[in-house]
């Protein structure tokens, strides 16, 4: 009868050993997850702004261009996250064929957004557990340059 007991006991701890890493594994993706999330909602919500702020007139070097001024205060702005910013620029597609080509166009930037999970490159006893994967968002905000805080 002891020896039935005894085992009986022994169950859970069994089964707490199989559950665990699986149970940590779970909150790592969730923990993940809602970083990224948290970090999509700051990146929609600052991405126009700065975009307004420093694509139609940048403060600072002029010779640095407004594309890197625009992604330097992006990457700024996101600093609390542990993201990646890159931003390009490029004229409307259809300011360049019509008689008008020498009044400045609506200027379209496309931010992207890389969001490295955590944790990335992790190694215990040999066995790499780092995630390979990474999450990206994409925001594209068109400007007027002559008319101020007009995003179209």
């Amino acid at each position: 009868m002891a020896c039935i007991l005894g085992e009986k006991r022994a169950q859970a701890t069994v089964e707490m050993a199989v559950v665990a890493p699986v149970m940590i594994i779970l909150a790592l993706i969730v923990y993940n997850l809602m970083q990224f999330a948290c970090a999509v909602a700051r990146f929609d919500r600052v991405a126009p702004d700065i975009v307004l702020a420093q694509g139609v007139s940048p403060q600072g070097d002029a010779t640095l261009g407004k594309t890197a001024t625009v992604e330097s205060a992006l990457q700024e702005a996101m600093d609390p996250y542990t993201v990646r910013v890159a931003v390009t620029s490029e004229a409307d597609e259809t300011s360049g064929t019509e008689l008008l080509s020498l009044v400045a166009a609506p200027q379209r930037y496309h931010c992207e957004m890389t969001f490295e999970p955590w944790p990335q490159n992790i190694a215990i006893a040999g066995v790499a557990l780092g995630s390979p994967l990474q999450l990206k968002h994409e925001r594209t905000v068109v400007i007027d340059p002559w008319k101020p805080g007009v995003v179209l």
